[in-house]
């Protein structure tokens, strides 16, 4: 089964793009952010065409997460827990059931955090708590669990193409990479680094040709429980997307696992 997530920075925008790497990859389940729809106008028609079940969490011009599954879902839960006050959409989860089990996603849009001397940046650090909290719950069931998406986090200095440069915005310092790493403490590995240790980035800024000069961060993650990574074959990096005439500045990253 392929398990992928993707910011598309809009579907408006991105619709004839995902719909081509769609017909050409054929993946299980698709992870969205940045979908910048609410429900009712995100494009389900589309995909339903191909085959896909569509949820969105939606949210008009901003943020937005959606799930594409060639398996019915069985479960559907949108919002992280914890903070009633929170009206961001940048989480949806799923259950998918498989013929040894079921299969946990959960497809996440973790705040950017900067510039960091605002109130963005408690956001981030109090979103990222409150996954751990979330995962933490999640883990007791003992199920294969994938937690996917943009998370806005450089975990080292391998995974950026200049660590001085970066070095202190939200996306890498201490603050958020100790929450980075408290996840990584509760049994979640990282699948790109279980199965490669080569450089791959996820993310090139559409300013100053970062792309042509191949300045780039990784930055979409999929993070695995023991009984995910247990089945965990490989991961891609869809690199070619990025240089599309209409791409999104991230491109697709894909985990192979044998469920």
């Amino acid at each position: 089964m392929q398990v992928a997530t993707w910011n598309i920075n809009g579907i408006k925008a991105r619709l004839n793009e995902v719909e081509y790497w769609l017909k050409e990859n054929k993946p299980d389940i698709v992870c969205l952010q940045e979908i910048k729809s609410i429900d009712e106008n995100f494009p389900r028609e589309v995909f339903e065409d191909l085959g896909y079940n569509v949820e969105t969490h939606g949210q008009k011009s901003f943020n937005g997460v959606a799930l594409l599954s060639l398996h019915p879902f069985e479960e559907v839960n949108r919002g992280l827990p914890g903070d009633d006050s929170d009206e961001q959409a940048r989480f949806i989860e799923c259950v998918i059931s498989r013929p040894d089990g079921p299969v946990r996603i959960a497809g996440i849009y973790l705040p950017n955090g900067n510039p960091v001397d605002t109130d963005k940046f408690p956001y981030k650090l109090a979103w990222m708590d409150r996954l751990i909290e979330w995962t933490k719950d999640r883990l007791t069931l003992e199920e294969p669990l994938i937690v996917t998406g943009d998370y806005n986090i450089i975990p080292e200095p391998l995974d950026t193409h200049d660590h001085d440069a970066w070095w202190g915005d939200a996306l890498y310092r201490p603050e958020s990479l100790e929450r980075f790493r408290a996840l990584a403490a509760l049994g979640m590995t990282d699948a790109l680094r279980a199965t490669d240790s080569e450089q791959a980035f996820t993310f090139w800024d559409f300013q100053a040709g970062a792309w042509r000069k191949n300045n780039g961060i990784r930055i979409d993650h999929l993070m695995c429980s023991p009984q995910a990574t247990d089945r965990l074959q490989s991961v891609e990096v869809h690199k070619d997307m990025r240089g599309r005439e209409k791409p999104s500045d991230h491109v697709p990253v894909v985990g192979h696992f044998d469920f």
